[in-house]
């Protein structure tokens, strides 16, 4: 990838970042466990786009099932296994 200056120098970075805001925005992010934690949710966006999925589906259907999800079964919820409730069984 050619470069593109100093505001677009990371290209997963620019993946994930939403394009509203600017890289300014994303220095900071209050504390060391929210950058953790942002860091995790644009992790999972991303690998759910990477997959074909609809991130705001994948997401809205994953934290609704996670209280009841055994355990034993939670990789069941990563993007790469994930499949929508109503085709799952």
């Amino acid at each position: 990838m050619p470069w593109q200056g100093t505001h677009n120098n990371n290209w997963v970075e620019n993946r994930i970042r939403p394009i509203a805001l600017g890289s300014k925005n994303w220095l900071f992010a209050g504390s060391l466990r929210a950058g953790k934690r942002a860091a995790a949710v644009m992790s999972l966006v991303q690998s759910a786009k990477l997959n074909g999925h609809d991130p705001y589906a994948y997401l809205k259907d994953v934290l609704a099932r996670l209280p009841t999800q055994p355990a034993s079964r939670i990789e069941e919820l990563l993007p790469h296994r994930w499949r929508p409730l109503s085709t799952a069984a």
